[in-house]
């Protein structure tokens, strides 16, 4: 269990620390998705802001052995995932919703395996 709890904190951490860091400086790449389903570019680099303060938090964490950091960084992925599903089933883009559904079941994995 010890295993996968690692491996899942690990992944989420590199994977939003990209996402975050690629909203947040607002390149075009990393607006992409959103300006997709019709979020505003504003609050895509807010989230992109977020993404990059949960990877920081599972990194340090973990580091640190400090489950509670590691709870943090996971509730803000599920949530910010949370919001994702909801605007791309607003958007009627359910396809590309399919990426935020996963990342959502590793976050709960991670938040169960604490």
């Amino acid at each position: 269990m010890a295993t996968m709890h690692t491996v899942i904190t690990l992944l989420l951490a590199l994977i939003f620390l990209i996402a975050g860091l690629s909203k947040a400086s607002g390149s075009s790449a990393g607006l992409s998705g959103t300006r997709d389903v019709g979020f505003p570019d504003g609050l895509a680099r807010l989230v992109g802001i977020f993404e990059t303060l949960a990877s920081s938090s599972l990194l340090i964490g973990f580091a640190l052995d400090n489950s509670d950091l590691k709870l943090y960084g996971y509730a803000i992925i599920w949530f910010v995932m949370a919001g994702a599903i909801f605007f791309h089933f607003r958007a009627n883009k359910i396809q590309t919703g399919f990426p935020a559904m996963l990342l959502i079941i590793l976050a709960t994995l991670g938040i169960a395996t604490l």
